[in-house]
């Protein structure tokens, strides 16, 4: 069984940077590695997310998203996850199922009960060995996530521009999962450089996935 890593956090964290960058630094370990992403990660999910993060679709009912967003996930699992984790190979996916608590539970209002739910359908059971939560604040974020993302995929960065307070309760969403799994979550603050933080999380996984090569979780 590989080693699954996910990196989680609000808009204009670093998620993508970091997980590439850790991805690389992994790769040259001699870590046999997959880099992959949700709503994405299969051509049905980098489909879906196109839909999903365009503004032109507009606002979504919150239950249609957490819909999609699980339909898109199911694919991702049984045909890019557990197929690299068979192999034994350490996956590293930015989003997976505690952006739909954090967003659609936390944010939207969605009951948790139910998301729960979805998620142990959509994922088939599939838990993080570790996640990465990348925490900054909602202004910083998603004010560098306006400034570097395309504009044809920031639906949810304007949303958030208009009603702030929602991409608050996102991140509070995100810190409580934390305090829930203390022993799976990493909490990495980005109140610094880009490589200060990549340094940190290299410190707090590393380990991690040295004991997991060596049979020890």
């Amino acid at each position: 069984m590989g080693f699954l890593l996910t990196f989680e956090g609000i808009e204009g964290s670093g998620k993508t940077t970091q997980a590439q960058r850790l991805f690389e630094f992994l790769q040259g370990e001699g870590f046999p590695c997959v880099l992959t992403r949700e709503p994405g990660g299969t051509p049905f999910g980098e489909a879906l997310r196109v839909l999903l993060l365009r503004p032109e679709t507009g606002s979504l009912d919150p239950l249609t998203e957490a819909l999609l967003f699980a339909a898109a996930r199911r694919e991702h699992v049984l045909r890019v996850l557990v197929p690299a984790l068979d192999a034994g190979k350490v996956v590293l996916c930015v989003r997976f199922t505690d952006s739909t608590l954090a967003y659609q539970g936390w944010g939207r209002g969605v009951d948790f009960a139910f998301l729960r739910l979805l998620n142990e359908r959509a994922s088939g059971g599939l838990t993080p060995h570790c996640t990465v939560l990348l925490d900054v604040e909602p202004e910083t974020g998603l004010s560098r996530s306006l400034a570097s993302h395309d504009p044809r995929e920031v639906r949810f960065e304007l949303e958030f521009a208009q009603e702030i307070r929602l991409l608050e309760r996102i991140r509070e969403g995100y810190l409580e999962l934390a305090r829930q799994e203390p022993e799976r979550f990493l909490v990495i603050p980005v109140k610094r450089s880009e490589e200060e933080v990549f340094q940190e999380i290299v410190e707090r996984v590393l380990p991690r996935i040295r004991q997991w090569k060596e049979g020890k979780v």
